[in-house]
């Protein structure tokens, strides 16, 4: 079962359950991959999806932060609640140990020996780290070993 199914199925189940806030989360999944695909005239897969759904996360803690400045604690809750509901669709997240080993291999890979060579780390760690790091946190890892 793919994932955009997955969040399909649990809309369907929300509604049973009348779980109201469940169910709002779940429908901003939707419309969020539902526009994806109108715009760009496709079928998303769940690679594809993972990445709307870490747009979403992004999106998520950034206005924590914001609320959480302007002493918002009810906006604050409300988004952890959404936060949690998307991020239970992403896979799980990589451990420190794991993104090191993978840094590594990547800096390994691509031969990579100063700041100017970041874009092709990145890129060969994109991939794989989608949905399941930080890639603002992994960023700064590769500039603090090449710099």
């Amino acid at each position: 079962m793919s994932i955009k199914d997955r969040i399909q199925q649990d809309m369907k189940d929300a509604m049973r359950a009348r779980n109201k806030a469940r169910l709002a989360t779940i429908r901003l999944i939707l419309a969020a991959i539902k526009q994806r695909e109108v715009d760009e005239r496709i079928e998303l897969d769940d690679a594809q999806v993972i990445a709307v759904l870490d747009k979403m996360v992004k999106q998520r803690r950034d206005s924590i932060a914001q609320f959480d400045q302007a002493g918002r604690d009810d906006l604050v809750a409300q988004e952890n609640g959404e936060l949690e509901i998307i991020t239970a669709y992403l896979p799980a997240a990589l451990s420190e140990a794991e993104i090191d080993r993978l840094v590594d291999e990547a800096l390994a890979t691509t031969g990579a020996s100063t700041l100017r060579d970041m874009g092709r780390v990145m890129a060969e760690l994109k991939p794989k780290l989608a949905g399941r790091a930080d890639l603002g946190a992994v960023s700064a890892l590769i500039k603090a070993r090449l710099g």
